[in-house]
């Protein structure tokens, strides 16, 4: 059963360096599953990582993470977190096994169990043949599983990935969306992943925090920001039909061509009343329908919209 509880719990944080404020009046709740961190550069998405973390304290507001207060937990916060930084953390001199072994001691662990895990999570990560390999004669994807690994070793309740495809290639790209994919829904690892590319939250996340300058100005479900309002459904036929876009107006609908051969529909009643008068449309005029779905807006548009209010 899923909990109700927010795994992280945040309100009316305000972060400041100097006269810059970071964070500004911040509040958000995520839930258990995967979550986007989504905003531009300098929205201040990795300030709100560090701030979880205890590495930067509030001027004002409170937080719970996973359980525990921000203020007065911080330590054993950092204990059931996972951090990848956006920024390339290894320790020349190393090899990779020696280097995540090493971050697992750094969270507790004995060290015969963190070198037994790190060959684990090395493996997992794709990097289980590069194992006995000094860190900095890695590739920048290779340096970018490390850092997942790394942040893997202690068995972390909540991943923090801070850009985690920054500077991959296509395949490398994939290959990350994957692993996180997996680990989010696959081992059921609570996972934030802050970036301002939308294809790579579209792709893995479940839920979406929407940061501008300091504040959440967003937050919710994929799916959800990205329904129109009054559940229009994208009818798509076979080749372009005047006629059955005649025939759907005339019955009282609201019918535009989006592109050739697809047409958005919206009908008062029922989705399956709305169907059932699309598809009753079609067999009169003739027009062959390929598909019928709900119609939805993309991820960028709902980020625009957020961004613009």
């Amino acid at each position: 059963m899923v909990s109700t509880v927010p795994l992280v719990s945040i309100q009316n944080l305000t972060v400041r360096y100097g006269s810059f404020v970071a964070l500004n009046d911040f509040s958000c709740e995520i839930e258990e599953g995967c979550t986007g961190l989504l905003g531009p550069n300098g929205a201040g998405k990795t300030t709100l990582l560090k701030t979880i973390l205890g590495f930067v304290k509030p001027a004002q507001g409170r937080g719970n993470i996973l359980g525990l207060d921000l203020e007065a937990n911080g330590k054993q916060i950092r204990q059931r977190v996972g951090l990848m930084p956006e920024q390339d953390c290894h320790i020349p001199g190393l090899t990779a096994v020696g280097f995540v072994a090493y971050a697992g001691e750094l969270a507790g662990m004995p060290a015969d169990q963190a070198l037994r895990r790190a060959h684990e999570v090395l493996e997992y990560s794709g990097l289980g043949e590069a194992r006995y390999r000094n860190v900095e004669t890695f590739s920048t994807g290779m340096k970018q599983r490390i850092k997942l690994a790394q942040a893997m070793i202690h068995g972390p309740k909540l991943l923090l990935l801070d850009e985690p495809t920054n500077g991959l290639d296509p395949k490398g790209r994939e290959e990350m969306l994957d692993l996180i994919k997996d680990i989010s829904h696959g081992k059921g690892v609570n996972v934030l992943i802050s970036s301002h590319l939308l294809p790579d939250i579209e792709r893995v996340c479940d839920r979406v925090v929407v940061v501008m300058r300091g504040q959440m100005v967003s937050q919710g479900r994929i799916k959800d920001l990205k329904a129109i309002e009054g559940q229009p459904l994208d009818v798509d036929l076979r080749d372009k039909s005047d006629e059955f876009l005649a025939k759907v107006r005339a019955g009282g609908a609201a019918a535009a061509e989006m592109k050739h051969g697809t047409y958005r529909v919206q009908i008062a009643g029922s989705r399956q009343q709305a169907i059932e008068t699309v598809l009753s449309a079609a067999k009169e005029t003739g027009a062959q329908v390929r598909g019928v779905k709900l119609a939805e807006r993309s991820l960028e548009e709902a980020f625009l919209e957020a961004i613009q209010q």
